[in-house]
């Protein structure tokens, strides 16, 4: 019967939502390694969190829980969207780890004289892994018409590498001048080799600091400011109330969401020299951070209190 449920949900969501709209969501899943459909994603996610309404709301008369706990389901958006972030993140990782030994071996292949067409789809045959994945579907794409030069620079675009975008435009620019691309492959690869070499060295040695902004942004502010909203709450309990003692946990909050998103543009300049990716880890830190604040400011009272 569920699954009834979500086929006709899908069909419902395929007719509503642009076809656009679609395309750019199910990109963003597939660069997360979630090859669902992304309107059955959607389809899944909404049944998940009415579900889980309805689950929550019986629950809260049976055990007296605070009518705030309905707010948790929706924490599987953020939590979608953090996992995929993770997802691309580590595949970046493994694509950039191949590709010098792909470069290297496409090289070894032009100098015994295959083509680069031939060369690429002799790698892809016997090799596994992400950047073949991105090979595969690039000759595909070559096979059905599509300009190589364009092929190439949708593949680099896929890949969100700036090194690997970057190699990619040496390579193709090779190709354009008539010079030895074997030669041309076996530089980048060298290069790109020391780049990554040189990138692991950066973040290792900032990683120090970036642990010292995720504990300070996911631990220690959420805990202080939830602290805050029990003492808070205590006050009121005893009849002391007062425009600061009813204002306070609402400054928290906004103080600790935008701290949140500001740790998270320092952390993205720090380890990546690029404020933009600050954009993509500012939600999952706002949304730890204010879980760790809704647990402490909603049961931080009752765990003092059981302690005293």
């Amino acid at each position: 019967m569920k699954f009834k449920i979500i086929d006709d949900l899908t069909i419902f969501l395929d007719n509503i939502i642009p076809e656009k709209q679609l395309s750019k969501l199910q990109e963003f899943l597939l660069s997360g390694a979630i090859f669902t459909d992304a309107s059955k994603v959607l389809a899944i996610l909404i049944i998940f969190i009415l579900g889980s309404e309805i689950a929550l709301t019986l629950t809260l008369t049976i055990f007296n829980l605070p009518v705030s706990v309905l707010i948790l389901p929706f924490f599987a958006v953020p939590g979608l969207f953090t996992y995929v972030v993770y997802q691309q993140e580590k595949r970046i990782g493994e694509i950039e780890k191949t590709a010098p030994d792909f470069l290297r071996q496409l090289s070894s292949m032009l100098q015994v004289g295959l083509s680069f067409e031939n060369a690429m789809e002799d790698m892809v045959q016997y090799a596994n892994g992400p950047l073949y994945d991105e090979m595969r579907r690039t000759i595909i794409e070559i096979r059905m018409g599509r300009n190589f030069d364009d092929a190439w620079r949708a593949m680099s675009k896929r890949l969100k590498s700036k090194e690997l975008e970057r190699v990619f435009a040496i390579i193709l620019d090779g190709r354009k001048s008539g010079s030895s691309i074997s030669k041309v492959l076996s530089d980048v690869s060298d290069d790109l080799r020391d780049l990554l070499a040189l990138k692991r060295e950066r973040k290792s040695a900032v990683m120090m600091s970036v642990m010292f902004l995720l504990i300070s942004a996911v631990i220690a502010t959420p805990f202080a400011i939830g602290m805050v909203s029990v003492y808070s709450g205590f006050m009121q309990d005893y009849g002391m109330e007062s425009e600061i003692i009813l204002t306070a946990p609402v400054a928290g909050e906004l103080y600790l969401v935008i701290h949140s998103i500001l740790v998270a543009f320092i952390i993205s300049i720090i380890m990546y020299g690029d404020v933009k990716k600050g954009i993509k880890f500012s939600l999952p830190l706002a949304i730890s951070s204010f879980g760790i604040f809704y647990f402490i400011s909603t049961f931080g009272g009752n765990l003092l209190m059981g302690g005293l």
